[in-house]
């Protein structure tokens, strides 16, 4: 029969608007002989419309009604979908949520009878309910066919809005319960002798245990065994573990008809590598010796769930008293910290924005904060010893252990964030946390959710809205309530108690809780403007302070700015404002002693850390400009240099800001990659630095005491680190003077001049004020102590041409000039080139002679005591180590080689490979020694506020010391190791490239 076009039209009109994407393929479907019945029902079109994917629910009714085996069952089933709204309901929105529940009732045509049912019991069903249905399998087949049918209920109830999220997924956990009780009962008949041995309880883990399962998940378990009365306890645990593998088995393994879910047995005592079942007494020996934060952490949620249940109830009662009081345990605020980094590195890069579960803003976010909360609290507050997160949440509200409005708005995402989950898991009934990027699933899923405008939009829109809101909250939902506790300003608002807040404060790394509390009090109360500002800002902060080693400086640190700058409108507003001022500042305020003190030294170069490039350090041309034009505006020499000297402070202070954000990285971008280029940052803007400082210092002694022109021309010569561009945070300023006399000037006045130079400036450098000094060494003078700190470029030759030992040529390798008289410094250098680069290279007696001195060093210069291991200059594989083997290659090869004629340590290495003259690897190897060493001295110096060349001896320094070389909370030992084994390589070379052996 042909259908008139006009009434074709109107029936796809029709179709597309209840909501079909393909309405001829659906208008074909509809005129199938089978549904010839249903035809002319209006109620059809529309059950079908309200479904998430009407095409494909469509699709799955025909294929249903044609799996019917006889007609008598397929009127049956037609009757009933036409007669009764409940099963229309149920049905339709089952098939169009779920392709793999249609393929299911395509193979089980019988099984649409499960959703006729519509009582009480039906409606809300437990453990007992599903154990019933579940009643007639009798092997691994049937048991998933049975499983299948009471998941398509939970399905139904659960689409159609019978039941929310939080229900469906207590439905899911009981289900789980009854398929391990059956699996476990089917095991034991299999085994009776091994039943009869021992007793087995099984204990429900993660999300089974917390009654808050997903549709696919593994579900996690914990095995404890006893032996029955009588048997031998080594025999009896050998049964209970073979129960326990062939009910895992009976659950996970493939059969025809799929697999259920697998069975992880991963979070007992030692993992994988520990016994699959283990006795009560044997746990409880684990959890109280070996056992990390995290197992405590996943004990929330330990519910008994199969087998022997009182065994069961007796394992979480032994093991619950050790759970609530994990907050004590000594390693507990570094395990939380390293918990609380987030790890998204196993993550691929083009999934981490549709990662539900563990991305930013995703659900491990949510639970993570919840559960440390509850051990946190718990121990005091039995009302929050909950397994369901939600559950725990409210209780954290109404016990004010977090912000009412806070809870409830978390409370809403996780809502969300799980049906989100649901509906994608429940498509193909796959494990999986990927919000898929086809717009045709995104429809699907958007108009299960109840958005049928545009599904697609909106929810995209309210995915984002409800990451984007636990990513805020996740930070304040620690912080919040301890800012209420102390300001309390809203009036009738459950408080933290001070107990409960210094508690917290304890579990998040505060050292001195009470002292964090008054500071918090001192910054958060009040009605001003700035307290208000702070109150909002205060929460992130202090998660950025909790993340560093050293929580409690950065809150005091951050008062102290605070207190000078709060009054000041740019610097709230900049903290504001600027998104990434605010944690580079909580960077730089907990990372240790020195940038907090240059910073309260002059405050207001707070404002370097909300500049996009501000932290980039200023060249060398620009930093003595600067410095010159500060001394010229300058009234004497000592208001000079005091300005010299508070430009060196900011750019320090910029230096140690860029080096520590650097060295940390921030939520927006990642810590740098490559450590040499913090080192060589480092190095080349504080030699730069120090470099202008001279300079302007020089200006200002030859303006005091001769006016624009000084008798003599004066040059300073940068040496060692200075002079290589390698100075470090605590470095002193290794210098020669030189000087040569103007025409006319006869040579006494001139080295008295020249002498009085060096004097004043050496003295100004190191005046008492808010400033650091600048140590101006001299040590490296021909003569050494013993000579006059200033010679004439004449002096310098006749000395070098007839008194110049090995070692000098040495040190000559690192002559550059750095302020002065630029050509009488090239003159120098030109002067000393044929000494530190000899023609043919050294003699066997020069080789011998820096040799024997390098091990006269090792020898006597290590200062008592130090474990020459992990001494960065002196020690093994150290700077010393590194650098005259590299010098060797200069003297010898230099002359030969242009690449070799640098100051630099790590540009003559590269040179020396590039050469030839070392094997790549070998470079690298000392390379790599070499900026391991260098970061750890200025670590040293970032953390403590002054130098030092091993590592601290305080644990809160060292833990420091390790963050800023890049390892987490607890990995202290991991650096030490690190650092001994790649400078126990770099020695291996040099014992070879040095010491030819």
């Amino acid at each position: 029969m042909t259908v008139p076009q006009g009434r074709r039209s109107s029936t796809f009109t029709r179709l597309l608007r209840h909501g079909f994407t393909d309405p001829s393929a659906a208008e074909r479907l509809l005129g199938a002989p089978e549904l010839a019945a249903l035809r002319s029902d209006p109620l059809l079109l529309d059950a079908l419309g309200v479904a998430a994917d009407p095409d494909l629910a469509l699709l799955g009714l025909v294929r249903l009604v044609e799996a019917q085996p006889d007609e008598t069952s397929r009127r049956e089933l037609l009757d009933t979908l036409v007669s009764a709204k409940p099963l229309r309901d149920r049905l339709l929105g089952v098939l169009g949520a779920s392709e793999a529940l249609a393929d299911h009732l395509a193979r089980h045509p019988g099984d649409w009878r499960a959703l006729v049912t519509y009582e009480a019991a039906d409606l809300h069903p437990g453990v007992e309910e599903f154990e019933r249905g579940l009643a007639d399998a009798t092997d691994p087949v049937s048991l998933r066919v049975s499983y299948r049918r009471c998941l398509l209920a939970i399905a139904a109830r659960d689409v159609c809005g019978t039941t929310n999220v939080a229900e469906a997924a207590a439905e899911l956990a009981d289900l789980a319960t009854a398929t391990l009780r059956a699996a476990l009962a089917m095991a034991r008949t299999a085994a009776p002798a091994d039943a009869a041995q021992c007793r087995l309880a099984v204990i429900a883990m993660g999300k089974c245990g917390g009654h808050e399962l997903n549709y696919v998940s593994d579900v996690d378990v914990i095995f404890v065994g006893e032996a029955a009365d009588g048997a031998d306890e080594g025999k009896a645990l050998q049964a209970a573990t073979r129960l326990a593998s062939h009910m895992m088995r009976i659950c996970s393994e493939t059969t025809v008809e799929g697999t259920i879910w697998p069975v992880d047995a991963n979070l007992r005592p030692e993992g994988r590598n520990g016994p699959l079942v283990r006795t009560l007494s044997s746990h409880l020996a684990y959890y109280q010796r070996w056992a990390k934060t995290w197992e405590f952490q996943a004990l929330l949620k330990a519910r008994p769930v199969a087998g022997d249940l009182e065994l069961g109830e007796e394992y979480v009662a032994t093991l619950a008293p050790l759970v609530w009081h994990a907050a004590e345990r000594d390693n507990f605020v570094p395990d939380v910290q390293k918990m609380r980094r987030r790890v998204v590195e196993n993550i691929p890069a083009g999934e981490v924005d549709r990662e539900l579960k563990l991305g930013p803003g995703g659900l491990r976010d949510v639970e993570f904060a919840v559960q440390l909360l509850q051990l946190v609290h718990g121990r005091s507050d039995m009302s929050l010893r909950s397994g369901s997160t939600l559950e725990a949440l409210g209780a954290l509200a109404a016990g004010g252990y977090v912000g009412r409005v806070d809870a409830v708005q978390l409370d809403d995402a996780y809502r969300f964030l799980r049906s989100l989950e649901h509906r994608i898991q429940l498509f193909k009934l796959r494990r999986t946390h990927l919000v898929p990027e086809d717009d045709a699933d995104l429809r699907r899923i958007g108009r299960s959710l109840g958005m049928r405008t545009e599904p697609i939009t909106e929810l995209n829109r309210a995915w984002k809205r409800h990451t984007t809101v636990v990513r805020r909250l996740h930070e304040k939902l620690f912080y919040r309530p301890l800012l209420d506790a102390v300001a309390q300003l809203a009036p009738g608002e459950i408080r933290l108690s001070a107990e409960a807040a210094r508690q917290r404060l304890v579990a998040l790394g505060y050292a001195d809780p009470s002292a964090a509390l008054r500071h918090l009090e001192a910054l958060a109360s009040g009605v001003t403007r700035k307290a208000a500002i702070q109150r909002t800002l205060l929460p992130v902060l202090l998660g950025w302070f909790a993340d560093s080693a050293e929580p409690d400086a950065g809150l005091l640190n951050f008062r102290k700015v605070s207190d000078a700058l709060g009054k000041t409108p740019w610097y709230l507003r900049l903290l504001r404002d600027e998104g990434a001022a605010a944690e580079n500042l909580a960077r730089v305020l907990s990372a240790g002693r020195l940038a907090p003190d240059l910073l309260l030294r002059a405050p207001e170069a707070v404002a370097l850390l909300g500049d996009p490039r501000g932290l980039e350090p200023r060249d060398h041309a620009h930093l003595e400009q600067e410095v010159l034009a500060a001394v010229g505006r300058a009234d004497g020499a000592e208001q000079a240099v005091t300005a010299a000297r508070g430009v060196r402070r900011r750019e320090l202070f910029r230096t140690a800001a860029a080096d520590i954000i650097g060295s940390y990285g921030t939520e927006e971008s990642p810590a740098e990659a490559d450590p040499g280029a913090l080192v060589d940052l480092v190095g080349d803007a504080v030699s730069d630095l120090t470099a202008a400082t001279i300079a302007g210092t020089l200006r200002a002694v030859v303006r005091e005491g001769w006016g624009d022109e000084l008798p003599t021309r004066f040059a300073v010569i940068g040496m060692g680190r200075f002079g290589g561009h390698e100075l470090g945070y605590g470095s002193d300023a290794d210098v020669l003077f030189v000087h040569e006399p103007r025409e006319g000037v006869d040579e006494h006045s001139a080295a008295k001049a020249a002498a009085k130079v060096v004097s004043e400036m050496r003295r100004l450098l190191q005046l008492p004020s808010s400033d650091p000094p600048l140590l101006i060494d001299t040590d490296l003078r021909p003569e050494g102590r013993s000579g006059p700190l200033v010679r004439t470029l004449k002096s310098y030759e006749a000395y070098y041409r007839r008194w110049s030992l090995v070692w000098e040529s040495q040190a000559l390798l690192r002559a550059e000039p750095v302020a002065g008289d630029a050509e009488l410094g090239r003159a120098f250098i030109d002067l000393i080139d044929t000494l530190r680069y000899p023609a043919e290279g050294l003699g066997e007696d020069a080789v011998r002679e820096i040799r024997r001195l390098k091990a006269r060093m090792e020898a006597e210069r290590m200062p008592r005591g130090a474990d020459p291991t992990l001494h960065a200059k002196l020690g093994r594989g150290g700077l010393s180590d590194v650098e005259w083997t590299v010098q060797l290659l200069q003297l010898e090869q230099g002359w030969a080689e242009p690449g070799l004629r640098t100051t630099r340590t790590r540009e003559a290495l590269a040179a020396a490979c590039a050469a030839e003259l070392i094997p790549t690897e070998d470079a690298a190897i000392l390379d790599e020694a070499w900026v391991l060493a260098t970061r750890v001295r200025n670590a040293v110096m970032l953390v403590r506020g002054r130098a030092g060349d091993t590592f601290p001896s305080d644990g809160r320094e060292l833990a420091a010391v390790g963050r800023y070389l890049g390892y987490g909370p607890g990995h202290v030992g991991d650096m030490l190791d690190d650092y001994r084994r790649i400078t126990r390589r770099a020695r291996a070379v040099v014992e070879e490239r040095f010491y030819g052996a």
